[in-house]
């Protein structure tokens, strides 16, 4: 295919190739060259110009197809419009003679298309330059039109459109005959000519101004006619045509020279909303015809006229825009809600007709409202659709009123304004759903009167609109659902007053019903009293019903419908009122059948009809309990269902009978109670009816094939029979489109109607809302035949196998017997119901049962394969395969495939080979690729020839649809059949007639399903793969350029399969262009946008697979095709500016499907999360942008006046004023859902930028790296903009905005709280915005504030207060530790403080709800000892939805209880507070319970027992069985606690003295250690263990104090061991605290370090690991676990400490071992410090010198000591990188802490002395100022037992060191400090030495010290190190001198040298003393510090 890729045509390798080659070489090279046209020069295309004409126009002969053609067309045009023009007059002529050629051969017709599609692009393209030729051309395409076939026609009409756009206003003189030609083609036969045509026309109506003036009325009618008998695409093309023309007559202003001589008349609004009215009632027959008819009251609209002017309607608004819509609001509604008023009978003489209508107003009511109008408009509408209630109420009121003259005038009046009252309620409903809590002004405002008109019409006569209304009110608790209680209550009260009433008491209980269906989508439910309420009303209704029988049918129905509403609110509430809902079950029916028997005969039709609504009703409640209520099915509750269902069925059995005997009025109340029956029975299981499964059989073969059923609803009952995927080949209306909701009343056809409310009331509280549309269940005489048909299923499946038999020949029969439509009718039942049967049966894994079934099925299924009805054909080849599927037997699977296959070869008509190709297909699909190969080259080979069938379009796209699905079940067993399917398919696309377009589509799924079968490989290199790719490729271009929107679905869904298997291969910004074109398109008017929803989402979808891989590279090409269309700058202005992230904002806006809404949010997040911190600017400007357009003006500069900024002062002013100009404003009015997201991404862009650089929350920093490159941009600059958008959300009447918002807030506050401001040190950044917080935060506590709305306002403020108190804090303790903020736990004393004055309730509040928690989390088996009222914040009803209240907030209580005990100090403060159990406080449900009488009154110490026990258990309970969804913020609240709870003494106390207490709660840890991984936690837990621990150790003192207290005389030796271990020193695992202790912290530090694990290191070959350095986490884990370690030996007896020491010590000793790293500047590793600390505190403990266990002790130390000391010289050369430091400084503590006798036996000492040695020897400087400094500690321990040794053994190597020194003099600071450490030492022991040795030690000391002093010479020129070391040696002489004066004067008389030496020094120096003395100071203090820091440490 490369060979394609030139300017000029390869001919010679043309001429080489195959026919279907030819073919696709020729359009990849038409697709290249229109691409290279455009990128080469000017000159270069000329120069080959006339080769490339040839070469095209000889293409433009060979017949070249339709996709060729329009390529070749297009490129004729682009090589004139760049080159030369002077041969285009011959191109034209040449298409000319082409089009007049007489030769009318099929063969010679694709050349005749091509001429004339040429001719369209050439004056398109050219358009002016060709005036002179137009009229010539287009007399010769309209004479070739006369004798055209369809698609010259089509064909015709699309080249006129493109004729006349490129000529513009030239061609006006042949704007009449063109329009006379069209006209004709709008009415054609073909639907693809009607769609062409009206392109052409609107192309027209551009320039003719007759087509909007005079000839107006003629245009419309001729619309009109052109709906007739239409398809989806022509009412989407003639409504865009009819819709715009009108609105043009509008709008438009005439030119002034046309008015003089045209005289037109400017047409009002009235008289164009006339004219369509008259279409929508009249339909096409025009004035004249219909009034004849409407006499005779026979002629009705058909319905595709009506729908079609519907959707005229929507554009006609459309094209006019909101503005004008706004403006004209009142008018356009007045006149839409006349179409079904009074004033037009016609419109709703049948109450189908009727129906259908007002399905159409609410369309129109809803594009218009919902789709053009923004928030604010939307309220004024509604406020209008108000005032049109009350106008109807009143016209209602006057003729209610006059009550005894009920004039036959005054009840239709009242009759026919029910459809106007039933569509302005809907809309109403819908608009304020839509709205949500941005509706809450519109409720409030009381001249409005909302709720007042909705209630006051709930009692009008007509049914329909009580129901409208009572869904109005649903609607209006789902977007606000603070009204669902007062609206409820508002609704039982007038129903209880009003009982007298049949209106109202149906119209206020389908109120209450429609209520109770709200509250499942209301978070906060309603009060649990209302349950109650309803259901002794509904009974007092259903008691009642007899006692009047004007009113005995309404309060019967009412009754069930309220019982079967209150069943939806679920188990919780229903279970109170189960045993009076199952009583009223039992009483409904007769007990027996003789009973029955003796009802028949008495009564009358009325009471009969009384009875059955009851019977239906008490169904209906059985049905929505066992529906909602599933956990309630206990075996118990289903018997006591059981008994009156036989009588049920019975009762169904004898109808007929009844029916006769009573006549027809019991018709209808007969189908409902069938209907009822069998929807209950559907959902019982059927063991639980198995005694009547015969009778109903009977009952239901009766009702599916009774005589008198005149309608075939095929429309309804099959397509849940058919397979989803297969629906796609039938009609369009099937799919999902833009007008389903009127599309479908078409569907069903002209008798049925579509679905209503008032077809089944029952249905209002029960439809989960479909995006906000009103629940329409069908006609009661549909959905009986619905339910049969799935009862069927069941039932069949579940009788014995003859009875199944027989039924099955009875059914067969039934088809048999009947004629005409009426065995249409029977067979449509039959063959349902033998798929629903099917259908159950391969569902369940059942089997059909012996070989005689099979015949009875088969031939039902066969009857249907060949029905004319697409539908049944399509559902029988589904029953078809899943025969298959329950015979389950390979023979019979192959003898189905084998009658497939004859009948096709066999049979001629389209039906038949139709239904058996897609029958194929289906067997596929369930039985994979059914058996040999050979099967499946038979299939692909009949399926081939079918396609190619090209007679029947029909027949093509079924074989292809079922080839489509071969190819997708049979995988890699297709793979030898790609090439040859792929060919056929390309051949197909590039030859079959555009107006084929199903034939297209079902080209498409096979296209796609053969990309998806070749997978990961089409990324390979071989030909044969690359060839594939090509063709792949070359399909999906062809689809692209098909002008069916399905088709373009379809290349795009292929190309993003393309994208994933074969990226590189796919030319992105191509893709990327094409994707944008279609969605920008859609962007400038939603309505007028792509009207496919399907292509709308292939778009969307594959937008979403790009952005996951290339975001920024999609979003650049996006912005570069916004750049590069020069054509139309209108639809991409919008991208220009915002890019295509802002323009997918603004189609998020507009779109109403939800799946499409989903898709671009995600694409959005996508794209926010690769490329939101690359481009934050523009991020957050998108984000801004969408919260500030709808802010109100006022909300949004009150930030400014709040807080002036300099910097972006000007920036955020202008943005707040742009408000005015709506052209310089991306987003106009956004919808508060749109605003929500955007404030959810300002969230996600914190977090990105939280992964990325430093800089974004570090002021300093991000402004240094701006200064440095000013393309640098962090997150922290725009932090006045994150406040502003926070702000604006939070302060929006949308509660969910306002939540949004709030969280925004809180984020922002999070993440900056702690940032510093530069400027003003000691402050934080976020201070300069503490009013914008405060004025965001403050709406939020207005009383008529949503709770929830509230409540994150207060965790905003909380965290607010909180960082601002620890900032304090931290700013007077300066060590602000990331961590305490991690922890949450920094500010619990400020947040006491915050509620000081309020912690008496509180506290109260607090402890009630973690009791009532306490009780909730009982498990089941305690459900007896729970209150019977329920606890302080729940009722008993309410127990089971509270609990997950309750879970989501008692980690939090409890912290704040622990916080407030503590700081209480576990004190009763409040004398009244040991009253009743915990100081029950009055909440909301113990209000109106009296107070538990004859409480006993707790003592204090009870009742903090009581506390400590209730805190306690709830933590225990909760940790020591962690669920996975714990949260992580409720186990660190929970550890807290207990943190705070330990803190004080008293809770310690009771830990202490009850070790099992403390036992459990060590295992509960252990095992929250060792579920979670984070250590956070972890060092939370840890922090529980110590305060345990503590708490033993103080018991255990105070224990040992009381008893030396008591024995005070006694002698010692008598005292009782206290402690663990006793007298024995045994610990019991389980039994003792400190065994429990261990395990948990060998648990932490075998983690952290698993060389610890003896069994690891003990095992042969295992190397002992070098030491590490563990994180900054595990290091804190490894401390805080070894600071519990050490405080063990406290806990235990003497005895009892001696078997655990050796376990202490190898664990502390090991981590010195394993975490001993040589660190720079001889600094300890922190794990290392710890260790240290722990040996220390073991070291120094008691219990190494109590009498009992001090011997073993020191045994145990002194092998402590030595394994040190082996470390330092390895057996095996292991461990050789251990730092000197760490283990120099362990010896060190041991000589200091232990008792002497440890280190003094002379071995050891020896040893450590020498090691002192050594280490002195290293010459790393650091090593010898620390062992100077180690030295200096020994060297002045008191007991000279220790300390002398070493001051023998080292100090003379300590002089010689010095004295080397001396020689060398210093050179730098490390040297000077290592001297000066050396001379400390020395001073240190002539401070120690007695006195006969000190004069030789002075001796020593004083020649070293005055070597370096300097005279005044030398010093001028010394180095700083010299310099400060004669200050330090001066210093140092000062100090000696006057203290040893004997010795110093001796040594200075026996030296004369050093002494003028001093005195020169001393003279020289004498002025500079004062100056130098601090300096010198300064230069010591590096090595004081250093010393004290280490003495701090562990010495």
């Amino acid at each position: 295919m490369e060979l394609a890729h030139s300017l000029l045509l390869n001919e010679e390798v043309y001429n080489q190739l195959g026919e279907v080659q030819k073919a696709e070489f020729i359009f990849d090279w038409l697709s290249y060259l229109e691409k290279l046209l455009l990128a080469t020069s000017r000159s270069d295309v000329k120069e080959k110009q006339k080769t490339l004409v040839e070469q095209l126009l000889s293409l433009l002969t060979s017949s070249p197809g339709p996709p060729t053609r329009k390529l070749l067309a297009k490129n004729l045009g682009v090589l004139y419009s760049i080159g030369d023009t002077f041969s285009v007059y011959e191109t034209i002529d040449k298409c000319n003679d082409l089009i007049r050629s007489k030769d009318d051969s099929p063969s010679y017709l694709p050349t005749k298309l091509a001429a004339v599609v040429c001719l369209g692009s050439l004056y398109r393209k050219l358009g002016r330059v060709l005036v002179n030729t137009f009229t010539d051309t287009v007399g010769n395409i309209l004479k070739a039109m006369k004798s055209a076939e369809s698609q010259g026609r089509y064909e015709i009409m699309l080249s006129l459109q493109n004729i006349l756009n490129g000529l513009g206003a030239a061609a006006t003189p042949c704007h009449r005959d063109v329009y006379k030609a069209a006209k004709s083609c709008l009415t054609d036969r073909s639907m693809a000519v009607r769609c062409a045509a009206a392109k052409c026309l609107l192309e027209l109506q551009k320039e003719a101004i007759f087509m909007w003036s005079t000839d107006l009325d003629s245009v419309a009618t001729l619309c009109f006619k052109s709906f007739e008998g239409s398809n989806y695409d022509v009412r989407i093309s003639v409504s865009k045509l009819l819709g715009t023309v009108l609105a043009k007559a509008i709008i438009s202003k005439h030119p002034g020279s046309a008015v003089s001589r045209q005289s037109i008349r400017r047409l009002s609004l009235e008289e164009v909303l006339e004219l369509l009215g008259t279409g929508f009632l009249r339909g096409s027959s025009g004035f004249l015809r219909a009034s004849g008819d409407m006499l005779k009251g026979t002629s009705s609209v058909s319905r595709d006229v009506r729908v079609g002017v519907t959707q005229a309607y929507v554009v006609f608004v459309s094209t006019l825009g909101g503005t004008w819509l706004e403006k004209n609001f009142a008018a356009f509604l007045s006149h839409v809600l006349s179409l079904v008023s009074q004033s037009h009978p016609k419109a709703t003489q049948t109450q189908t007709d009727a129906v259908c209508g007002r399905r159409c107003i609410s369309f129109i009511l809803r594009a218009a409202i919902g789709g053009l109008l923004g928030e604010k408009a939307q309220i004024a509408a509604a406020k209008d659709i108000c005032q049109a209630i009350w106008k109807l109420k009143k016209v209602v009121d006057a003729v209610m009123n006059e009550g005894n003259v009920e004039t036959r005038v005054g009840s239709t009046d009242v009759m026919a304004s029910q459809h106007m009252l039933v569509c302005a309620l809907q809309e109403l409903g819908n608009l304020i759903y839509s709205l949500g809590t941005t509706a809450a002004p519109l409720l409030q405002d009381s001249s409005a009167g909302l709720l007042d008109s909705v209630i006051s019409v709930i009692q009008h006569p007509s049914i329909a609109v009580r129901l409208a209304a009572a869904w109005c009110l649903h609607c209006i608790a789902v977007a606000l659902p603070s009204y669902l209680t007062p609206l409820l209550d508002r609704c039982l009260e007038r129903l209880t007053v009003l009982k007298s009433s049949p209106e109202a008491v149906t119209g206020f209980s389908f109120a209450v019903a429609a209520l109770l269906g709200a509250v499942k989508h209301c978070p906060l439910g309603i009060p649990h009293g209302k349950g109650k309420i309803i259901m002794t009303l509904a009974e007092d209704l259903l008691c009642s019903a007899v006692q009047n029988s004007r009113l005995s049918a309404q309060r019967t129905q009412s009754g069930w419908l309220l019982i079967a509403a209150l069943m939806t609110l679920g188990p919780a509430v229903v279970s109170h009122h189960l045993a009076r809902l199952l009583l009223l079950w039992k009483c409904v029916f007769p007990v027996s059948p003789k009973d029955l028997e003796t009802e028949k005969s008495r009564g009358d039709s009325f009471t009969w009809q009384v009875t059955l609504e009851g019977r239906a009703g008490a169904l209906c409640a059985i049905k929505s309990f066992v529906f909602h209520c599933g956990d309630l099915l206990t075996e118990e509750v289903i018997q006591r269902l059981l008994p009156p269902l036989p009588c049920a069925v019975d009762l169904l059995i004898q109808l007929s009978s009844v029916l006769r005997t009573y006549g027809s009025t019991l018709k209808t109340p007969s189908v409902v109670y069938k209907q009822r029956l069998y929807e209950l029975l559907i959902l019982l299981p059927p063991e639980s009816y198995e005694g009547n499964l015969c009778a109903l059989l009977k009952e239901l073969v009766a009702d599916l094939t009774a005589s008198d059923i005149q309608v075939a609803a095929s429309a309804f009952l099959l397509p849940p029979l058919c397979h989803q995927d297969d629906l796609v080949i039938l009609s369009p209306l099937l799919q999902e489109t833009d007008h389903r909701f009127i599309e479908e009343q078409l569907l069903l056809g002209n008798g049925i109607a579509c679905g209503s409310l008032e077809y089944d009331p029952y249905s209002i509280y029960e439809k989960d809302v479909e995006g906000d549309s009103v629940p329409k269940p069908l006609p009661p005489v549909l959905s009986v035949i619905s339910s049969a048909v799935k009862l069927f299923g069941v039932v069949c499946a579940h009788v014995g196998e003859a009875q199944r038999l027989f039924i099955l020949e009875q059914l067969l029969d039934s088809i048999k017997h009947t004629k005409g439509a009426r065995q249409q009718i029977v067979q449509l039942h039959v063959v349902s119901s033998l798929s629903s049967f099917l259908k159950y049966l391969a569902g369940s894994k059942g089997n059909l049962g012996p070989e005689e079934m099979r015949r009875p099925a088969l031939a039902l299924v066969m009857g249907a394969l060949e029905s004319p009805n697409p539908l049944l054909r399509c559902a029988a080849a589904e029953a078809w395969a899943r025969l298959a599927q329950v015979v389950d037997d390979g023979a019979f699977t192959a003898a189905l495939a084998q009658v497939s296959f004859d009948k096709l070869k066999s049979a001629r008509d389209v039906v038949t080979r139709t239904g058996y190709s897609l029958a194929l297909g289906s067997l596929h699909r369930y039985l994979g690729g059914i058996s040999s190969s050979q099967h499946l080259n038979s299939c692909v080979g009949i399926l081939f020839t079918l396609s190619q069938d090209s007679t029947s379009p029909n027949v093509q796209t079924w074989a292809l649809h079922s080839l489509s699905l071969i190819i997708d079940s049979a995988g890699p067993l297709y793979n030898m059949h790609v090439e040859p399917t792929l060919s056929l398919i390309i051949m197909l696309l590039l030859n079959v007639p555009p107006t084929h377009a199903e034939v297209h589509q079902s080209l498409g799924r096979c296209l796609n399903a053969l990309i998806t079968t070749l997978g990961p490989e089409l990324q390979g290199n071989s030909t044969s793969i690359s060839t594939l790719r090509t063709s792949c490729l070359l399909g999906c271009a062809v689809m692209q350029d098909n002008p069916d929107c399905l088709v373009q679905a379809q290349a795009i869904s292929c190309l993003q399969q393309l994208h994933m298997f074969a990226p590189r291969h796919v030319n992105l910004s191509s893709l990327v262009s094409c994707l944008c074109e279609i969605l920008l398109d859609n962007s400038v008017l939603v309505n007028l946008c792509s009207p496919y929803l399907l292509l709308r989402r292939a778009v969307l979808a594959c937008l979403r697979q790009l952005v996951q891989r290339e975001a920024a590279e999609v979003s650049e090409h996006a912005v570069m095709l916004a750049k590069d269309s020069r054509e139309e700058l209108t639809p991409d202005a919008n991208i220009r500016e915002v890019g295509l992230e802002g323009a997918l904002l603004t189609l998020l806006d507009k779109e109403t499907d939800q799946k499409l809404c989903h898709d671009i949010k995600e694409t959005l997040n996508h794209m926010l999360t690769s490329m939101a911190v690359d481009k934050l600017s523009f991020w957050l400007k998108l984000c801004k942008d969408v919260l500030a357009a709808s802010a109100d003006f006022t909300t949004v500069t009150c930030v400014d006046t709040m807080q002036e900024e300099e910097g972006d002062k000007g920036d955020d002013a202008s943005v707040l004023t742009t408000r005015n100009d709506d052209k310089s404003y991306p987003f106009t009015n956004p919808r508060w859902a749109t605003r929500v997201f955007a404030a959810e991404c300002v969230c996600r862009i914190i977090s990105q930028c939280e992964n990325a650089h430093s800089a974004h929350f570090d002021i300093a920093l991000a402004q240094e790296m701006r200064k440095r490159d000013s393309r640098n941009d962090f997150l922290v600059l725009h932090l006045a903009d994150l406040i502003r958008m926070a702000f604006m959300a939070a302060t929006d009447h949308s509660d969910q905005l306002r939540l949004s918002g709030l969280e925004t807030l809180l984020v922002v506050i999070r993440r900056f709280a702690s940032i510093p401001e530069p400027e003003f040190p000691g402050h934080v950044i976020l201070e300069q915005y503490q009013a914008n917080v405060g004025a965001a935060l403050r709406p939020a506590f207005t009383s008529e504030t949503p709770p929830d709305v509230t409540a994150k306002a207060c965790q905003v403020y909380i965290i607010a207060v909180g960082r601002h108190k620890s900032h304090r804090q931290a700013l007077k303790t300066t060590t602000y530790s990331e961590d305490c903020v991690r922890n949450e736990s920094y500010s619990s004393d400020g947040l006491l403080d915050l509620v000081h004055t309020d912690l008496g309730t509180l506290s109260r509040l607090w402890l009630a709800a973690l009791q009532d928690f306490a009780l909730l989390t009982l498990p089941s088996e305690f459900a007896s000892q729970l209150p019977v009222e329920g606890g302080a914040f729940y009722t008993a009803e309410t127990s089971e939805s509270a609990k997950l209240h309750y879970y989501n907030s008692w980690a939090l209580i409890l912290h704040a209880t622990a916080l407030w005990l503590t700081s209480t100090g576990f004190v009763v403060a409040d004398p009244d507070e040991g009253a009743s159990h915990l100081s029950r406080p009055v909440t909301p449900t113990s209000m109106c319970q009296g107070s538990s009488s004859g409480a006993t009154v707790k003592s204090p110490e009870d009742v903090c027992t009581d506390r400590f026990h209730l805190i306690l258990g709830i933590s225990v309970e909760f940790l020591c069985s962690l669920r996975s969804d714990a949260t992580m913020e409720s186990i660190t609240a929970c550890l807290h606690a207990l943190q705070a709870l330990l803190d004080v003494p008293w809770p310690r106390s009771k830990i202490g003295s009850d070790q099992d207490l403390g036992i459990e709660l060590l295992n509960v840890l252990h095992r929250v250690i060792l579920t979670r991984e984070s250590p956070s936690i972890q060092l939370a837990s840890l922090e529980v263990v110590r305060q345990i621990i503590c708490a033993a150790q103080e018991h255990v003192k105070e224990k040992r104090r009381s008893a030396e207290v008591d024995d005070g005389a006694a002698e010692k030796e008598t005292l009782p061991e206290f402690g663990e271990g006793k007298d024995t020193g045994g610990l019991v695992p389980g039994k003792s605290l400190v065994f429990a202790t261990l395990e948990l912290c060998v648990c932490i530090l075998v983690r952290q370090l698993p060389g610890l694990n003896p069994k690891l290191t003990g095992s042969p070959g295992v190397k002992a690991a070098k030491p590490q350095v563990l994180s900054e986490d595990g290091s804190r884990l490894v401390s805080a676990a070894l600071v519990i370690l050490s405080e063990l030996p406290a806990v235990c007896s003497p005895e009892g400490s001696i078997s655990i020491l050796p376990t202490i010590l190898y664990l502390t000793i090991g981590v010195l071992r394993e975490t001993a790293v040589k660190l720079p500047g001889g600094q300890l590793s922190s794990t290392v410090a710890a260790s240290l600390q722990a040996l220390k505190g073991i070291l120094s403990s008691p219990m190494a010198r109590a009498e009992k266990s001090h011997t073993a002790w020191t045994d145990l130390l002194r092998s402590a000591l030595t394994t040190i000391l082996d470390y330092w010289d390895p057996v095996d050369g292991t461990h050789q990188e251990l730092d000197e430091i760490s283990l120099l400084t362990a010896i060190t503590v041991f000589t200091l802490s232990t008792s002497p006798e440890v280190t003094t036996i002379p071995c050891l000492q020896k040893r450590c002395i020498e090691k002192f040695k050594a280490t002195l020897e290293i010459k790393d400087p650091v090593v010898q100022i620390k062992t100077y400094q180690l030295l200096l500690s020994v060297f002045q321990y008191p007991n000279p037992a220790v300390s002398y040794p070493y001051i023998y053994s080292l100090v003379s190597s300590i002089v010689e060191k010095l004295q080397e020194i001396d020689q060398r003099k210093p050179e730098d600071t490390t040297e000077l400090q290592i001297f000066q450490e050396g001379i400390k030492v020395l001073e240190a022991l002539v401070a120690i030495a007695e006195e006969q040795h000190r004069s030789q030690l002075v001796a020593c000391l004083l020649p070293i010290l005055i070597s370096f002093l300097l005279d005044d010479n030398a010093l001028g020129s010394a180095t700083a190190v010299m310099k400060n070391l004669h200050d330090f040696a001066l210093q140092n002489l000062m100090q000696i001198g006057p203290q040893y004066s004997s010795v110093f004067k001796n040594v200075m008389a026996s030296s004369p040298a050093l002494k003028a030496r001093l005195e020169a020094a001393i003279k020289g120096n004498r002025e500079n003393v004062k100056v130098k003395i601090p300096t010198s100071k300064h230069t010591k203090n590096p090595g004081k510090n250093a010393s004290i820091q280490l003495k701090t440490n562990f010495l």
